[in-house]
């Protein structure tokens, strides 16, 4: 039987190089890309693959929200995270929000298929580099327990924190995310009195440290 696979990364070439991969290997058939955690979520229901390979670093919505939304809705369709970060913060995230494997970028020739593979057979897949991070933070099936004295925002906080950490103003995330220019306002006051930090700059590198926002991936 083919495997319905989704693809989502912002970078073409990334996209391209996977399809080709798994296509030529045969069993698969990647029945779509996005190049956005947004898209990603359309597609997913409308395409129902029967697993989504997942980029982190993507602008506006990213790959940890993506997937969060994603395994809320679809908890049947698992998450392969495909990402070249391996720092902590990321890797227990992506779990955090549902992911069933995760897979470092560099390692994606020779562990990929083995992660489609697993994630298929109701088990997960964790590339042996980050392994050690995943066993140190004490997770069991993959889910981080979180400290209590923690911050939490709800999925609106963060798809509002991320972009203001990108630089938008809140007349440009009002319209993103079609919500009022007052209400986006109430959000950012919101964040900024649970997470302690009172300018832009301080959100923008919680932000980063947090895996919200990245460089480049």
């Amino acid at each position: 039987m083919t495997v319905r696979l989704l693809l989502v990364d912002d970078h073409r070439m990334m996209r391209e190089g996977l399809r080709a991969l798994l296509e030529q290997l045969g069993g698969f058939e990647v029945v779509g890309e996005a190049d956005s955690g947004h898209d990603a979520v359309k597609q997913t229901r409308a395409l129902r693959p029967a697993v989504v390979v997942m980029d982190l670093g993507m602008k506006e919505l990213n790959g940890v929200e993506a997937t969060r939304q994603i395994c809320a809705e679809f908890p049947r369709i698992p998450v392969v995270v495909l990402s070249t970060h391996s720092q902590e913060d990321h890797v227990l995230g992506a779990l955090e929000a549902g992911a069933s494997a995760y897979v470092l970028k560099i390692s994606a020739h020779s562990q990929l298929v083995e992660a489609i593979e697993a994630v298929l057979k109701g088990s997960r897949f964790l590339s042996p580099e980050i392994t050690g991070i995943v066993v140190a933070s004490g997770i069991q099936g993959a889910r981080r327990v979180r400290d209590p004295d923690q911050p939490k925002l709800t999925g609106r906080e963060r798809e509002v924190l991320q972009l203001v950490a990108e630089g938008r103003t809140s007349g440009e995330i009002a319209a993103r995310l079609h919500l009022s220019t007052r209400t986006v306002e109430q959000h950012r006051r919101r964040i900024m009195a649970k997470l302690d930090l009172h300018s832009v700059a301080k959100l923008t590198h919680y932000a980063l440290r947090t895996g919200i926002i990245s460089i480049d991936d």
